[in-house]
């Protein structure tokens, strides 16, 4: 996401800053025009203009954007100021974007994307390209948003890859399962404006998107309400285009948040541990103390980054616990039993990993229980 030239300590925007705001906004509107000129009927109706996009969005920007780029910009300031002010930012640049794009849209695009097809660019009506440019655009932005905000909280992310890649687009566009087009769209609207909404958000509006993927019907149907509602399209645009970015990079912030502090505690028991091996085992008897319930993402977060820290730190690697399916209480005890001399370091790890997900259950307790006796025995 682009910076504005503007003084990041000022959460107020003077008229310098929104001629400073709407160049930026009007430069990437620029490439990203050039971006749906290369886009054919087929790319939009398939949904592949959203496969062409994340790559356009993130392979030059992610070789750019890294920890060092925020501290050469933001030297000495905590992490959770930054991120306000990156959200803060894009609301401003999408609100911006949609007047200038709402503009120029018709009633007609949404009746028209259902008709579209070939594979020429040619054959891309003017007005369906304008509404392109203003969902690219958005969808571009909020892309960025959520990548800045995994940097900016040290959460590892690698774009190429396709688990990474996924989550971040679960993050960007708080995708959740099952979630209706319209009911997600009517959540990211101001109350004053949502039954308007609902009632012109049905029929053949949602038919037209029906026939996408799931990424880019679930992003196009977010973004067509707002060309068809006469007389309100402008300033729905901007108040849409505003909110939905602004819930995205909450979204955002309060999931790579989560995992920054999952890896802190993480990273925090890896450094203090004398007893690695020995201390994966406990951690994953006391996370699957309650067998029956399944586990926790914050759990599995943790778990994940302890293997990963004890082999990058330590240098081990148990394959016998990585093939470990129903962990055996009897064999963790028998290996405690086994290691002479101070185990605080393990006794304190379970404490920590005891709560990683809230208040510390019954089972949890009794595990717990069993080794501050078997420490003190020892």
């Amino acid at each position: 996401m682009t910076d504005a030239p503007t003084d990041t300590a000022d959460t107020n925007t003077t008229e310098a800053d929104e001629a400073a705001d709407r160049k930026v906004v009007e430069q990437e509107q620029a490439e990203i025009k050039d971006f749906v000129k290369g886009l054919s009927a087929d790319d939009i109706k398939s949904g592949n203009w959203f496969t062409k996009l994340a790559a356009h969005a993130m392979n030059s920007y992610t070789e750019k954007v890294d920890w060092q780029y925020f501290q050469d910009r933001y030297a000495g300031v905590p992490a959770d100021a930054i991120v306000d002010q990156r959200i803060k930012m894009a609301a401003r640049y999408a609100a911006l974007e949609g007047g200038l794009s709402a503009g120029a849209y018709t009633a007609t695009v949404a009746a028209t994307i259902g008709s579209l097809g070939g594979a020429s660019p040619a054959t891309v009506p003017a007005a369906v390209a304008t509404m392109m440019v203003d969902v690219a655009f958005l969808t571009q932005l909020q892309l960025r948003l959520a990548y800045d905000i995994s940097v900016l909280y040290r959460v590892p992310l690698d774009v190429h890859d396709p688990e990474d890649l996924w989550k971040l687009i679960r993050v960007a566009f708080t995708i959740k399962s099952g979630e209706a087009a319209r009911e997600g769209v009517a959540k990211a609207v101001p109350a004053l404006v949502r039954p308007l909404v609902k009632r012109f958000y049905s029929g053949s509006v949602l038919t037209a998107g029906k026939a996408l993927p799931v990424v880019g019907k679930s992003l196009l149907q977010r973004n067509v309400i707002k060309i068809g509602i006469p007389l309100v399209g402008v300033p729905l645009a901007v108040l849409l285009n505003r909110y939905t970015t602004l819930l995205a990079g909450r979204h955002a912030r309060a999931v790579f948040r989560n995992e920054a502090r999952v890896i802190e505690i993480a990273e925090g028991i890896s450094e203090r541990s004398r007893h690695p091996q020995l201390m994966l085992w406990v951690a994953w008897l006391v996370l699957r103390a309650n067998a029956k319930a399944k586990i926790a993402d914050d759990e599995a977060l943790l778990m994940r980054h302890l293997v990963r820290l004890v082999r990058e730190r330590h240098e081990v690697v148990d394959e016998k616990l990585a093939n470990v399916v129903d962990i055996d209480p009897a064999e963790v005890w028998k290996r405690v039993n086994a290691e002479p001399g101070d185990l605080s370091d393990v006794l304190d790890a379970a404490e920590r990993v005891a709560t990683v997900d809230g208040d510390v259950t019954s089972r949890e307790k009794a595990v717990l229980k069993e080794l501050r006796e078997r420490c003190r025995r020892g």
